[in-house]
């Protein structure tokens, strides 16, 4: 797959970045919102370094990354609980009709 360079800017600085054919309108969401994350942080705390702010919201964004695979497993949990019960009863069923058709 080719990539091609794309522009963001990220407070203030503009940054050409390599994205694959097909995923630039991907990347730009993921920049506005990166951006966001930047400024709102640069507004609250306006003793910070590009890169301070820049780490805080690597933090955040790992944080929040952390809670949404947590929330998938435990997803995945209760799935595979709901299906463990669903072949049980059906297992139990067919038992059940088998003893009677004898």
């Amino acid at each position: 797959m080719s990539s091609h360079a794309i522009e963001i800017s990220l407070l203030g600085r503009t940054y050409s970045i390599a994205c694959p054919q097909g995923q630039e309108e991907a990347l730009q969401h993921v920049a506005q919102n990166l951006e966001q994350q930047l400024s709102s942080l640069k507004n609250r705390t306006n003793n910070l370094s590009r890169e301070e702010i820049a780490i805080m919201a690597a933090l955040n964004i790992g944080y929040e990354l952390l809670e949404e695979q947590q929330k998938n497993q435990d997803y995945i949990k209760q799935m595979d609980d709901k299906i463990g019960l669903l072949q049980s009863t059906l297992e139990n069923a067919l038992v059940e009709r088998s003893t009677k058709d004898d």
